[in-house]
């Protein structure tokens, strides 16, 4: 499960994390302090639920939400705010639901609830294989043992922990299916298992790349404007 928590004040970002975090040990939580930022990040990131402060300094909450959901439409997005006049606005805009700070757990807790979060819940767990088309025939492969894909050909290179397997699809295809498997963009050819990330290093003009488990002679670059949510990801 991947979260964002969006909000300007970063003791309410920190609270609400920490109380997520007991409620749902298992997901994943990103955070951002903008209108600008939460774009960038819902334009980079399949996310489950979204909380989203009503008055962020640059763009406000109300004004943001259908954006959010253009780019996203199965994604939950809950306000958050400190003023209880915003509960009918929220409706009127079609989100989950709104909790008020400062935050209450009980509260928080119905929230997940009502919006089908279960502390159990784990993206892995409701697709441990996917199938891969290659050489006429059909492969099903353990999600966790796909390293990373790239672009390859018309169609992409699938780097897994035994061998390679290639498949006509995009890897914009490959990428709707598993951003919400525990996979990053993390450049325009690569899409990488984070939980294979191996290195991440300052490379040539002051750029980033990244080295994977057991492709370690390989080198991945990492496009400037996606470091900092995979330095996030990461917990960097």
């Amino acid at each position: 499960m991947r979260i964002a928590v969006v909000d300007d004040e970063r003791p309410a970002r920190s609270e609400l994390r920490h109380q997520l975090s007991e409620l749902l040990p298992d997901a994943q939580i990103d955070e951002g302090e903008s209108g600008a930022q939460a774009l960038e990040m819902a334009g980079e990131v399949c996310y489950d639920l979204f909380f989203l402060d009503i008055n962020l300094g640059d763009i406000n909450g109300t004004v943001l939400v259908n954006a959010l959901k253009n780019m996203q439409p199965n994604m939950k997005v809950v306000f958050v705010t400190a003023y209880s006049e915003y509960a009918v606005k929220a409706f009127e805009l079609d989100v989950e639901d709104y909790i008020m700070k400062p935050f209450d757990k009980r509260r928080l807790e119905k929230m997940l609830k009502k919006c089908g979060m279960k502390k159990s819940e784990k993206p892995l767990d409701s697709m441990k294989r996917i199938a891969i088309n290659t050489e006429g025939k059909t492969i099903f492969k353990e999600v966790g043992d796909i390293v990373y894909i790239e672009t390859y050909n018309r169609g992409c290179l699938i780097h897994t922990v035994e061998e390679d397997y290639f498949e006509g699809k995009t890897i914009g295809e490959f990428e709707k299916r598993m951003c919400d498997m525990g996979f990053f963009r993390s450049q325009k050819s690569y899409l990488v298992n984070l939980n294979k990330v191996k290195e991440l290093f300052l490379w040539k003009n002051n750029s980033f790349a990244i080295k994977m488990e057991g492709y370690e002679k390989e080198i991945l670059p990492v496009g400037r404007e996606k470091i900092k949510i995979l330095r996030q990801l990461l917990g960097g």
